[in-house]
């Protein structure tokens, strides 16, 4: 066989084995590809904002003796619901404490102003509070059960309360109901706990929020 016959036969046989080699890296690499794009596939987690101004939150306060009560609203400022098929599994909603307002005389008036003051919730020092959803369980149907933590004066303790949650057209709707001890949060004004008073001077330790939130992808 002459010298070019050689050379030939030779590049005949490596072309094949080298092509031969390269063929399963390329199928490897189609398939790592396609894995990148996991995020988009049913399942995934969706971020709904919570619309601010259809979403507040109504608080009660009372006497712990007695019919007196006050009741108002302060509004959510921001927040976001995390879905995922169809079902709420995490959120923040951030408060903001200089909107508190009483249901009777509005924001002006001198039970805001001292539920405003360090005797109660010193908004000039902490004027936002949050609230976390970690943990959701069903109960029955659209009532599920939330686990989370309460942010108030800058101290986190753990919540849990009942709520209703529908996810429907881009849409979350969640009404629920939160009753605290707020001593817990270092709200003492007139409790029983801390101060000797008149039983009809004593406040209730009890403070209810009703949550009410829409929130849209």
């Amino acid at each position: 066989m002459n010298p070019k016959a050689s050379i030939t036969y030779l590049i005949l046989i490596i072309i094949p084995l080298f092509l031969g080699c390269r063929g399963p890296i390329k199928e490897e690499n189609i398939d790592n590809a396609g894995a990148s794009t996991f995020s988009s596939e049913p399942g995934a987690n969706e971020e709904y904002s919570i619309d601010t101004k259809k979403s507040v939150v109504t608080w009660k306060g009372s006497m712990l003796i007695g019919s007196d009560t006050n009741t108002g609203y302060v509004s959510i400022s921001e927040g976001e619901l995390i879905i995922k098929n169809g079902q709420l599994i995490d959120g923040t909603a951030e408060i903001d404490m200089n909107t508190i307002a009483d249901k009777r005389h509005k924001s002006d008036n001198e039970l805001v102003e001292h539920l405003k003051s360090s005797d109660f919730f010193d908004v000039q020092k902490f004027p936002t509070s949050t609230i976390t959803a970690i943990k959701v369980t069903s109960i029955n149907g659209e009532n599920k059960n939330v686990t989370g933590n309460l942010t108030i004066k800058g101290i986190t303790n753990p919540v849990s309360f009942p709520a209703k949650i529908e996810v429907k057209d881009g849409i979350v709707q969640m009404n629920g109901k939160l009753v605290i001890d707020r001593t817990k949060w270092n709200v003492r004004y007139k409790s029983g706990k801390f101060f000797d008073l008149l039983p009809d001077q004593t406040m209730s330790d009890s403070i209810e929020f009703t949550v009410n939130i829409i929130a849209k992808n």
